[in-house]
């Protein structure tokens, strides 16, 4: 059976099924997103990287994205429930790494077109891929109910809505289980929580529940949210984040923030879950 190419990589342990679609002719439910995504019937993965010309997405682009049309290509995101996502900074890594491996780019710095608008990449000869992910916004706080507590943190956007909130104990010991349940009028499309804690100067540990996929391994944007959370207002920094499947670093100044971190493709294949 003639099946549709894929690929499989990961950033971080968040990893994610790859689809190339350059002239946008893939028609991509939901129900073939959590398919494709699900570990036992299908090839599994937080989440879906459709890889399309910018070009062929035509009105489709929103106007947030509209940045977007400068980058040849466009990062089409799907959480693993099949649902979409404004940004994902693993998966910009993972993408940025599929395109140099796939040839799709000249040269090791270019820009990513996502639903937040283009992201500048550089990729590193060594496996790390780094990200602009521009400004992060502060929005004020709110809190969580999760399994077994109630958690407060800052109100985060990068691209993305995220709740990141410091605990005082380690980010073990924290039921990440159920879906966390926030404020309605704060995050009225939902939103990832993390739960952070700083271990050491500079250094922090952190979990997520991301929001269409549950707990995951990692999450790019919830690093930077989490690194933005536990630095002081108008001031920069530089963080360690540490996740359940790695370790990302941040930079923050007055232009936003820049991750850094592992990316790697990891199988090639097809599928017929498609046809």
């Amino acid at each position: 059976m003639v099946g549709m190419r894929f690929a499989k990589g990961h950033g971080t342990e968040n990893d994610f099924v790859i689809l190339p679609d350059p002239d946008g002719e893939l028609e991509l439910t939901e129900e073939a997103v959590r398919l494709l995504c699900d570990r036992r019937a299908g090839i599994g993965g937080d989440g879906i990287l459709r890889v399309v010309r910018t070009r062929a997405l035509g009105e489709a682009l929103a106007p947030s994205a509209r940045t977007a049309e400068r980058a040849e290509w466009f990062m089409d995101y799907r959480n693993s429930d099949g649902s979409v996502a404004e940004m994902c900074g693993n998966g910009v890594r993972v993408f940025a790494r599929y395109l140099v491996h796939a040839g799709l780019v000249d040269g090791d710095v270019f820009e990513v077109g996502t639903r937040d608008g283009a992201k500048e990449v550089r990729v590193g000869s060594e496996g790390d891929v780094t990200v602009d992910m521009g400004r992060v916004e502060r929005q004020g706080t709110s809190s969580a109910k999760l399994a077994r507590q109630v958690v407060h943190g800052a109100q985060i956007s990068v691209g993305n809505p995220h709740l990141a909130c410091e605990v005082p104990g380690p980010v073990a010991d924290v039921d990440l289980t159920e879906p966390p349940l926030l404020d309605r009028e704060a995050f009225p499309e939902g939103a990832n929580v993390e739960v952070y804690t700083e271990v050491e100067p500079g250094v922090l540990d952190m979990r997520v529940f991301e929001r269409g996929s549950g707990e995951t391994r990692s999450c790019g944007t919830g690093i930077v949210a989490a690194a933005a959370a536990a630095t002081p207002a108008g001031e920069g920094a530089t963080w360690r984040v540490r996740v359940l499947g790695g370790e990302c670093t941040v930079f923050l100044d007055s232009d936003g923030a820049r991750m850094s971190g592992p990316a790697a493709i990891v199988a090639e294949g097809e599928t017929s879950l498609l046809s």
